[in-house]
Formats: C-alpha cells, structure tokens, sequence
C-alpha cells in the first residue's frame, strides 16, 4: 500500500489518512491510485465495520495537485492531470472512470465512511468527502466546487452524490461561482452533516459506536439506501423486505437481542467474505 494513503484497523474501524501534508493531500496521478488502492483493499476485508477517511497536516485536501493546472496552461492537456491513459474514460465494467473513482471508491464500500474535514476541502478533495456516508467539519474549515475557477466542471462523481445532500439550486449556485463556505455554512446548506471543534476525534467516535452495532445490519442499511435512494417503490420496497428476510434469526440479529435483555455489549461476529 502506498504511504500516500495510511490506514490503521483497530476494533473494526479502518482510521484512513491522506498522507501529503506538505501538499495539503492534493491530488497527483500517485495519490490517485493511492486513494483508489485504499478504498479497494478495505471493501474486501470483512473486519471492518466503519470507516473514518481524514487528511494528516494543515488539511483535508486542496484538490487537483497545482502542478497539473500548470501542465495544462502550457498544452499538457486535462489528461495530464490524472494518468495516462485517458482518465476521463471508463476503463471497467463499473460506472466510474479513474478520475471519478477516488470518490465513488466511498460510495461502493459496504461499510459507514465518515469523512473528517479540517483545513480545506477544495475541488476534487471535496468531491473525495462527497463521497463519504457522513461528513463532519471544523467550523472554520473551508470547502469548495472549485472547477470554475480552472475553466472545468466537477467530474470525480458530483452528480451522483451532491444531488442526495442539497437543493439544486444550491448545487448549481456552488458550482458556477466556486465560493468558498466555512464548515459552519456548509452545514447550513446540508454539505456536511455536523460541525465540531474536534472533527477526527467525533468521527472516530461515531465509527466506534457503529462498529459496535451488527456488521450484518449496518451493512445491509448501506445497502438499503444506496440502492434504493433513486429506485421506484417496487425496487425499494422488495429490496427493504429482502434484506430485511435475511437479518432475521441470523446469528448476529439473535445475538444482538440477546445482549439488549441481558444488558450487556454484544459479540458480533465479522460477515462471511
């Protein structure tokens, strides 16, 4: 694994740091991969139940790494910026290209992603936390769809995420004029979830208190309202009855009623892979 990307597993939660902090985490083709590699690594490991995505140093990230803008003002070209060959091309069956991949990589885990953002979350970085379930941020902490200030649109994946978090309307006022919010404005607008002093620490927390719940359960709930969000009535509500079939009387669902009556924590055990 890349040191671009550290990751820490402790009692089911994956503590998952970009790791350039002399470059506020931005985006070079390297980190890229890296974000990617981690996201991948961590969907086919069965003993993680959360997981926190934060960036070490001054911030969250600052987006697409300066060097590629200037790439591109002297002819590079936008590919330039990502890898070669074309990132802006699908390279899988998945829905996503490798620029769009750093981001949907969150949506795709089975598992909560809480995104902790501190410092700044511009661009491509914000378009990364989009991609989280939950999204806590410092209140003084800057964030922004920052494309429009390079003569580009957003395109790691922000139509299919920031359309399940704000109006329209908002999305659009964001995209076109490229302002910086504070974390407190973001809030208020619906772009993160919470606000906090310590937003690491709180995220850390959140995913303990997740990772303590049936792994079966939280990962179906995931499951439930990825697909469903969109779906019409017959595939939501089938979907809800399905899973729903399989939690009852499993191990982990007797279990977990068993720990409430006797007042105590439950012992869950991690899914089949």
């Amino acid at each position: 694994m890349s040191k671009l990307v550290e990751i820490r597993v402790e009692a089911g939660v994956a503590d998952v740091r970009l790791n350039r902090p002399d470059k506020y985490n931005a985006l070079s083709p390297e980190m890229f991969t890296a974000i990617i590699e981690a996201g991948e690594s961590l969907a086919k490991r069965t003993d993680v139940r959360a997981v926190v995505l934060s960036g070490n140093g001054p911030g969250f990230c600052s987006g697409l790494d300066f060097a590629s803008f200037q790439g591109m003002s002297d002819g590079a070209g936008s590919q330039a910026a990502v890898s070669t060959p074309s990132a802006l091309e699908r390279d899988s069956d998945l829905p996503d290209n490798r620029a769009q991949r750093p981001a949907q990589v969150w949506k795709r885990l089975p598992v909560p992603v809480i995104a902790a953002i501190h410092g700044v979350a511009y661009g491509g970085g914000l378009q990364v936390a989009l991609g989280a379930d939950i999204r806590i941020a410092a209140a003084d902490a800057k964030l922004s769809v920052m494309e429009i200030k390079w003569g580009l649109v957003p395109d790691m994946g922000l139509t299919q995420t920031i359309r399940d978090i704000v109006r329209l309307d908002v999305a659009k006022e964001l995209t076109f004029s490229g302002r910086i919010v504070s974390g407190e404005e973001a809030c208020q607008l619906g772009l993160v979830t919470r606000v906090s002093a310590d937003p690491l620490g709180d995220a850390l927390a959140m995913a303990k208190e997740i990772a303590g719940r049936s792994p079966d359960a939280i990962r179906a709930a995931k499951q439930l309202l990825e697909v469903s969000w969109h779906a019409d009535a017959h595939t939501g509500l089938g979907l809800e009855a399905s899973l729903q079939g399989g939690l009852i009387g499993s191990p982990n669902q007797v279990e977990a009623i068993r720990a409430n009556f006797e007042k105590r924590p439950p012992k869950f055990v991690d899914p089949a892979a």
